[in-house]
């Protein structure tokens, strides 16, 4: 069973993580969650589930803003060959989430380490940065070096790569 919003934050604040949630309206993309600028500070961000031709699994977070290029992002990120976005039934197995609420949170759904988590370094310049907390009825802020944090508590060591054009 996937973790609940309820027990992502009871984690987080397990490991003295301080983090502030906000609930709002469902977000499916990123022109709906950019209705709530000025009242959520820090990054904001956009996150790709892909796949490689050997069944790897990529979740990638940039800025909300930043431009990928799927045609050669496999080069950046050690991907076997082009990478194509994963399946609805891979995300909710891997990451515990659906569609429209991909999160780089979805890491403490991998128990088996399946996913590579890759950060874009333009994202990391923000002391902050938002994401879903498993569901996109809410976005949570957390400091850079604490998002950090909580993927290695995860097993994720992400590798913050310029991925974003």
């Amino acid at each position: 069973m996937p973790k609940t919003p309820e027990e992502l934050l009871d984690f987080l604040k397990s490991l003295g993580i301080e983090t502030k949630t906000r609930r709002h309206a469902p977000l499916f993309t990123v022109a709906d969650s950019q209705s709530l600028r000025g009242e959520i500070a820090g990054g904001h961000t956009k996150n790709l589930f892909l796949k490689d031709k050997k069944d790897n699994f990529f979740l990638v977070t940039v800025d909300e803003d930043a431009t990928v290029d799927l045609k050669t992002i496999h080069h950046k990120i050690g991907a076997s060959g082009r990478v194509s976005f994963g399946k609805p039934e891979a995300l909710m197995e891997l990451l515990g989430v659906a569609p429209g609420s991909v999160t780089v949170f979805g890491a403490i759904n991998d128990v088996q380490g399946r996913v590579k988590v890759v950060l874009d370094e333009r994202l990391m310049e923000n002391d902050i940065i938002n994401g879903h907390p498993l569901t996109n009825e809410a976005t949570t802020s957390i400091g850079r070096g604490d998002l950090l944090c909580f993927l290695s508590e995860t097993h994720h060591e992400p590798l913050v790569l310029k991925v974003a054009e």
